[in-house]
């Protein structure tokens, strides 16, 4: 009971903000502008993701490499 409760008030709480939306273009213009930053602060997330996932394979692969030589000269 208290889950359908919750679930019918987040409803509600969808329907009042979507109503705020399409009459006040001043809320519009705050939610694109969040949605926006929200965006770029992603796209900087997995850019820096990526940039420290390449650095890890480029330090694997050296620590590989020199841990293969001293197995093949024995």
């Amino acid at each position: 009971m208290k889950k359908a409760f919750w679930f019918i008030t987040g409803i509600a709480a969808g329907l009042v903000a979507a109503k705020q939306l399409q009459e006040n273009p001043k809320t519009k213009a705050i939610v694109d502008d969040v949605l926006e930053r929200v965006r770029e602060l992603g796209d900087v997330v997995v850019e820096g993701f990526r940039e420290r996932e390449a650095e890890l394979a480029s330090e694997k692969q050296p620590a590989a490499t020199k841990a293969a030589k001293p197995a093949s000269n024995a």
